[in-house]
C-alpha cells in the first residue's frame, strides 16, 4: 500500500512497469503506431486487463509530463487494488454481516476520495468500482480519502451487474440509491448489504439498477432535486450503520 508516481512516460518505463506487476489503470497509446516496442506493450496491457485509448500526438503531447513520450504513456493506481474475496474476508474477520459499496459511474476523484473516507468512518468493509467510465485510485483521490484507502479494501471489476450476481449467492442484499425510491428510514438496511451510488449526472445505469433488490432514497426538503454523490453515500451509509447498530 502507499504511493508511487503514476504517470509513466516512454517505451522502456512503460514496459517496466508492467513486467514489474505494476497495476496499471490505463495506457494512452499513439493511434496508429505499429512499431515492435510498442506492440509489446499493448500485448501486456491485454494480459493484465488495462483500458487501452488509442489517442493522436496532441492529445498524447498535452498528457506528458516530461515531453518524452514517444508514443506511450501508463497510468499507474496510486494503490494496490483488492480482490472482492479480500472485502468479504475483512467482514468475516470482525464477526459482521458484510456491508459493501458499489460505485457505479463515479468519474470526479474528489467525490471517489470522499466516499472512501466516510465508508471507512461508517463501519463498510469495502468499496468495489467499474473498471470502465469510472475513476480509478489516482494521488487526488488517495490524497482526498485522508488517509482512509490504508484501511479499507477497494476493488475493481470489468462487469458490477454480473459481481451483484455473485454477492447475492455470499447472501447480500442490494439497496440502489435513488430519489424515487422508499425513504431510507422506512427501509430494511440491516444484514448483509450493498449499497449502490451512482453519479449525479448519469445516475445508476439501467442494467445495474435492474439487479438491485430495491431502490432507497433519502428525503429532501429542500427545493434543489439532489445532494452531490459523496454526501449522499455518506448519508445512506451512517443510516445503514445506525440500522445495523438496532
Amino acid at each position: 500500500m502507499g504511493f508511487h508516481e503514476f504517470t509513466i512516460e516512454g517505451r522502456n518505463a512503460v514496459m517496466e512497469a508492467f513486467r514489474s506487476g505494476k497495476c496499471i489503470d490505463k495506457l494512452y497509446v499513439l493511434d496508429g503506431c505499429q512499431d515492435g516496442p510498442v506492440l509489446s506493450i499493448k500485448r501486456e496491457a491485454k494480459k493484465q486487463d488495462t483500458i487501452i485509448r488509442y489517442v493522436d500526438k496532441d492529445r498524447l503531447d498535452q498528457l506528458s509530463q516530461t515531453g518524452k513520450h514517444q508514443g506511450v504513456i501508463a497510468y499507474a493506481a496510486a494503490y494496490e487494488y483488492a480482490e472482492v474475496e479480500d472485502i468479504l474476508n475483512a467482514a468475516k474477520e470482525k464477526g459482521e454481516a458484510p456491508f459493501i459499496l458499489l460505485l457505479d459511474n463515479i468519474e470526479d476523484p474528489h467525490n471517489l476520495g470522499a466516499i472512501i473516507r466516510t465508508a471507512h468512518q461508517a463501519g463498510a468493509h469495502g468499496i468495489i468500482i467499474p473498471k470502465n467510465r469510472a475513476v480509478g485510485l489516482t494521488a487526488t483521490v488517495a490524497r482526498t480519502s485522508a488517509g482512509a484507502l490504508n484501511y479499507i479494501p477497494v476493488a475493481k471489476v470489468t462487469n458490477l451487474s454480473k459481481t451483484i450476481d455473485e454477492l447475492k449467492k455470499e447472501g447480500l442484499w442490494f439497496a440502489a440509491a435513488d430519489m424515487d425510491g422508499e425513504v431510507m428510514y422506512d427501509a430494511n438496511l440491516s444484514g448483509a448489504i450493498g449499497l449502490v451510488i451512482g453519479s449525479e449526472g448519469e445516475g445508476i445505469s439501467r442494467l445495474v439498477k435492474e439487479k438491485c433488490d430495491f431502490t432507497v432514497s433519502i428525503p429532501m426538503k429542500g427545493r434543489i432535486d439532489s445532494l452531490n454523490a459523496s454526501v449522499a453515500a455518506g448519508v445512506l451509509c451512517y443510516e445503514i450503520l445506525r440500522q445495523r447498530r438496532g
